[in-house]
C-alpha cells in the first residue's frame, strides 16, 4: 500500500531535525507538543502524535512537592512581592523582547 505521504528532513549535527510542515500538519502538531515512535520488526517506524495529560506530568507533580516542603520547612523565606520588587524586576526585564513563534537560528539547534 503507497504512503499517503510521503517526505524527509535531515539530522543536525546533534541528532535534531525539523518536523517538515506537511507532517505537522497532517498530525496537527503545533510547538511543544510531543510525538511517538512506534519502530515495528522491519524497521519501519511510524511516528504519531503523542497524547499527553499535564495533569499526570511527574516532573510538575515532584517540583509542586519539592515547593511544597520547601513552603512547609522554611516559612520564614517566604517573601510578598512590593511595588520596588515588582519595579526592579521590570527594569532588569522589560525590554527583552521574545518571540516564541520565531525561527530557530543555525546557533540554536
Amino acid at each position: 500500500m503507497p504512503a499517503a505521504l510521503e517526505t524527509e528532513s535531515t539530522l543536525t549535527d546533534r541528532y535534531q531535525t525539523t518536523v517538515p510542515e506537511s507532517v505537522r500538519r497532517a498530525l496537527g502538531l503545533g510547538k511543544r507538543d510531543k510525538i511517538r515512535y512506534s519502530i515495528r520488526p522491519g524497521g519501519e517506524v511510524v511516528m504519531t502524535r503523542a497524547e499527553t495529560d499535564e495533569a499526570n506530568d511527574p516532573l510538575i507533580g515532584q517540583f509542586l512537592a519539592f515547593l511544597a516542603r520547601d513552603i512547609a520547612d522554611h516559612p520564614d523565606h517566604l517573601r510578598a512581592v512590593d511595588a520596588n520588587l515588582l519595579r526592579r524586576i521590570q527594569s532588569l526585564v522589560g525590554a527583552v523582547v521574545v518571540d516564541l513563534d520565531a525561527p530557530l537560528t543555525a546557533d540554536d539547534e
